[in-house]
């Protein structure tokens, strides 16, 4: 049997996708698996969970995950590769597995960006638990932040704007500031009665402090009600957005482009349109040609044409490959392996 061309991988925090695809962009297996209970992505518990995808979808192609290896190029997009020590970590961590012939690891951002255009060039952006952001020129130069969090300049995604909704529903309910629906609308999430409860849940360790992550959808849907302090908070997200995806435009000389950007991550799951229309205001001030597109593929996808172009596919293996692997086929196989748990 001959190898298949392509294992990719696409890690986040909560979940990691796989494929093994064909050289004519068939995918021959796809998987989705829940990798949570890890200590963030820069853990070995979290690599865990990436080889445990690649086992998932070497059985899922009837191929047997022992006789390494099982395809001939891998091309890893992952949270926590973020810096070159982070890079050669994995890299290393991979390598010893020996799934593939060759290995290419990239941050999970580069992911979002290919499956969101049929150009191997622009800037991706990803908004979901937290936010990160990288770049590819025509030319193939690359930027990327380091996106660790406060420690980098970091600010964005589901835990920011959690815990400054909750900030400003426990200062309206105590009169240090303005009044706001959240006040009502965050406890309210956790089945508590006032903002101080939550508070208090937290600080004595009764509900962990990354539940607050469940807060933007009621962040957007006070923005929604026109609450002016929901929508401070989502105008500082855009704002942040157009902050990382306008530096990386400048930095590789993008700005009289029609430079693709690609949105992906929970926190664009919203048709809240005042909040992308800030971003697209913002970002064509910087490059008036931009073209912003929200994410509907799945980025496991966009691993996959990473490895496609690495390997020299023809576009109808890339169109075959888009139309083989999506959302449905991965959510079909997230649902069989939580009958069987």
């Amino acid at each position: 049997m001959n190898l298949p061309a392509v294992l990719a991988v696409d890690g986040g925090g909560s979940k990691v996708d796989a494929a093994l695809v064909a050289d004519d962009g068939t995918p021959v297996g796809a998987v989705r698996i829940r990798n949570t209970g890890h200590d963030g992505p820069h853990s070995d518990s979290y690599l865990e969970g990436v080889g445990a995808a690649v086992d998932a979808v070497c059985r899922e192609a009837r191929v047997n995950p022992d006789n390494r290896p099982v395809a001939r190029l891998g091309t890893y997009c992952l949270a926590g590769a973020d810096l070159p020590a982070d890079d050669r970590r994995i890299l290393r961590w991979v390598s010893k597995h020996g799934w593939t012939e060759d290995d290419m690891l990239r941050n999970d951002t580069f992911a979002i960006l290919r499956a969101g255009t049929d150009r191997t060039w622009g800037v991706g952006v990803v908004c979901g638990y937290g936010t990160n952001c990288s770049a590819v020129a025509p030319d193939g130069r690359t930027f990327r932040f380091a996106a660790i969090g406060d420690i980098s300049g970091d600010w964005g995604g589901g835990m920011d704007i959690g815990r400054l909704a909750l900030w400003h529903a426990v200062r309206a309910e105590d009169g240090r500031g303005d009044e706001t629906e959240l006040a009502g609308l965050v406890p309210t999430q956790f089945a508590l009665k006032r903002p101080r409860h939550v508070m208090e849940a937290i600080h004595l360790g009764r509900m962990d402090m990354d539940r607050l992550a469940e807060l933007p959808p009621v962040v957007f849907r006070a923005a929604g009600a026109d609450d002016v302090v929901a929508r401070s908070i989502l105008d500082r997200q855009a704002d942040e957005i157009v902050a990382m995806a306008g530096t990386a435009i400048r930095k590789l000389r993008m700005t009289k482009l029609d430079v693709p950007v690609v949105l992906g991550g929970g926190i664009f799951h919203n048709d809240f349109a005042p909040f992308f229309d800030r971003i697209e205001e913002g970002l064509r001030r910087i490059a008036p040609d931009v073209r912003v597109t929200v994410l509907s593929a799945p980025p496991v996808a966009g691993a996959v044409l990473l490895g496609l172009d690495r390997i020299d596919a023809p576009d109808a293996s890339k169109a075959r490959l888009r139309a083989g692997l999506t959302h449905e086929r991965l959510a079909r196989t997230l649902s069989a392996s939580m009958r069987e748990d």
